[in-house]
């Protein structure tokens, strides 16, 4: 049998060609910025079965406080986690409205009315900020849970998302986002789980890294 051989590596540019390269992509990139300078609100969509939706849109949050920004985060689900990303910014003062509704997951619940009206509250106190101009950029966190489970219809956050300022920002994060949800953003980000500690280890959830 005949092994076919391995494709070799690309020899190595030398600093004239990497230099020339460099150019050839900078110029390509200057187009494309040159071409995309319109701005816009977004509607941002964090799914999937991995770690890190919560974790990603609290980064944009900081972004917007170091501008700012006015910036107001509701939780459907983890409420009565009390997190620790509710005590760190709770130092932005009046910049930052936290408003964790919900009282935890439905198996730690198991009150499905409790769970929908609170659901219900969290979006009143959501669609406050959204169609608030003040307020550049709201979180609503684990809202895709809420609409998975039938707390909230899907019906009436996309009529919400609708009334939203023209340069305001509005995160949706939780696995399961509806096909619907994920047409109408504009940015969507899916997060694949690879591995998971408390699935191949056993080792439980830990402050600063879960919580």
């Amino acid at each position: 049998m005949t092994i076919p051989p391995t494709p070799s590596s690309p020899l190595p540019l030398n600093a004239e060609q990497h230099r020339l390269k460099m150019q050839r992509r900078k110029e390509v990139q200057d187009q494309r910025l040159a071409e995309r300078d319109r701005e816009k609100g977004l509607i941002v969509v964090h799914t999937g079965n991995g770690k890190g939706k919560t974790t990603a849109a609290l980064g944009m949050v900081l972004r917007s406080l170091g501008h700012g920004y006015k910036v107001a985060i509701v939780q459907f689900i983890k409420g009565a986690w009390e997190p620790a990303e509710k005590a760190a910014f709770e130092k932005w003062g009046d910049q930052l409205e936290f408003h964790a509704l919900g009282e935890g997951f439905t198996w730690e619940t198991q009150d499905r009315d409790r769970d929908i009206q609170k659901a219900l509250e969290a979006w009143e106190q959501a669609l406050s900020y959204i169609n608030n101009p003040d307020f550049k950029l709201v979180l609503l966190d684990e809202v895709n849970i809420a609409l998975k489970l039938g707390y909230l219809s899907l019906e009436t956050v996309l009529a919400g998302l609708e009334q939203k300022p023209e340069d305001s920002h509005v995160i949706l994060t939780g696995r399961g986002a509806p096909t619907a949800l994920i047409e109408k953003a504009d940015l969507v980000t899916e997060m694949t789980l690879v591995k998971h500690p408390f699935r191949e280890q056993g080792i439980k959830a830990q402050p600063g890294i879960e919580f």
